[in-house]
């Protein structure tokens, strides 16, 4: 499949779990402790504690997000309706994945969750039961991806509140489950950077199997958050929480020794667009000259080459500032994402309007296939 001559390989497209994912495959002893999904509209992403109280999300919004149809969302929310309906009444299969994909002319993609985006990252839960949920959500993608696994590929689900359990659960998962990669949300766990020592062992064991981490954030998270200031604003609240949470895990990882320590470790920073790189790592770049010797002795260069090295940003489909992201740091930081089928996705048309966008043939080669190929070992 080629769209316009164009191979194209999705680095981030998400699935739509079922509601009742987690009480079909955790294990039997977490079962009365699992989380829920919610199936009120095209689309729902929220999932619940069994008493109803929502899952990893902010306790100040609780009210807000368990309304049934909030005005500022309801817009969006109707659009959806016509594009996805179908989709949803057919129950999210993964054969209504594939023609999803065979819509937008996309070859392979890497997915990631929905409603599992608040499932492990919830304050005060015993990490035994969040290590569980995330062994039952890569149970079920594994199913899922079996419908045609050269095409739909898995990256798990890991829970860093016991890192150990991390560390065991990303084994399984790629050498029992054949998964590519694992994800973790950019929030802060645990009051710990990414770059304390604590997370060492997790770095040192995705080097050696050869597999990237990505992070993706979801709004209304009940760990720290960018945004969070606006309160039930979306709106602000979203516009800032995707963005600003990917820049501070990239500060971390590129300026916090992480890379300089970890050098075959890859990282993509997904849905978050990738325009602000130019400026992020100017700032980082500027700062390790200054006050390096004393912060940060232990990087060898500036912390932009540690991400041209090392790390990839996700470029939206009408990301039209991410030429300057490009001309900063090359056509091999970026990867592309269609984000289906969330409601800022541009499904059916997210290829076509990536085409359009003033980027050499090159570039867009690279951005579309070569990157994420690279990344997750495809040949």
């Amino acid at each position: 499949m080629a769209k316009q001559g164009f191979k194209v390989f999705d680095s981030d497209m998400h699935i739509m779990e079922p509601v009742d994912l987690w009480e079909r495959y955790i294990d039997k002893k977490f079962l009365s402790l699992a989380p829920r999904g919610l199936d009120r509209h095209v689309g729902d992403l929220l999932i619940v504690h069994p008493n109803g109280k929502p899952w990893g999300m902010d306790p100040k919004t609780h009210h807000h997000l368990l309304k049934p149809n909030p005005e500022a969302l309801a817009p969006a929310r109707e659009k959806d309706k016509h594009r996805f309906s179908d989709h949803a009444a057919r129950g999210w299969l993964p054969q209504v994945q594939l023609e999803a994909m065979d819509v937008e002319g996309i070859d392979i993609a890497t997915l990631y969750p929905s409603r599992g985006l608040h499932a492990v990252d919830e304050p005060g839960l015993d990490p035994r039961l969040c290590a569980a949920v995330a062994r039952a959500y890569n149970d079920w993608l594994y199913d899922f991806c079996q419908k045609d696994p050269q095409r739909l590929i898995g990256v798990a689900m890991i829970s860093v509140w016991d890192v150990q359990d991390a560390i065991a659960e990303t084994r399984r998962a790629v050498k029992d489950l054949g998964f590519r990669g694992v994800f973790l949300r950019p929030n802060i766990v645990g009051q710990r950077n990414w770059y304390d020592p604590y997370y060492d062992d997790l770095w040192s064991a995705l080097e050696e199997l050869d597999i990237p981490l990505g992070f993706h954030e979801a709004v209304f998270s009940s760990l720290p958050e960018v945004g969070s200031i606006f309160g039930t604003n979306f709106m602000l609240r979203h516009a800032f929480s995707h963005s600003g949470e990917q820049m501070l895990a990239t500060a971390s990882f590129c300026g916090g020794g992480i890379l300089e320590r970890h050098p075959k470790l890859k990282v993509a920073f997904l849905e978050g667009n990738c325009s602000w790189l130019p400026w992020l790592l100017y700032r980082l770049d500027e700062h390790w000259e200054q006050t390096g010797e004393g912060d940060a002795p232990e990087l060898k260069m500036k912390p932009s080459k540690y991400f041209i090295r090392q790390c990839f940003a996700s470029v939206e489909a009408d990301e039209e500032p991410a030429k300057y992201a490009v001309d900063f740091a090359g056509d091999d930081s970026v990867v592309f994402s269609t984000d289906y089928p969330h409601s800022d996705s541009k499904y059916p048309n997210s290829v076509e309007r990536f085409l359009k966008l003033d980027l050499s043939d090159t570039a867009k080669r690279k951005i579309l296939w070569d990157n994420c190929a690279y990344i997750y070992g495809v040949a």
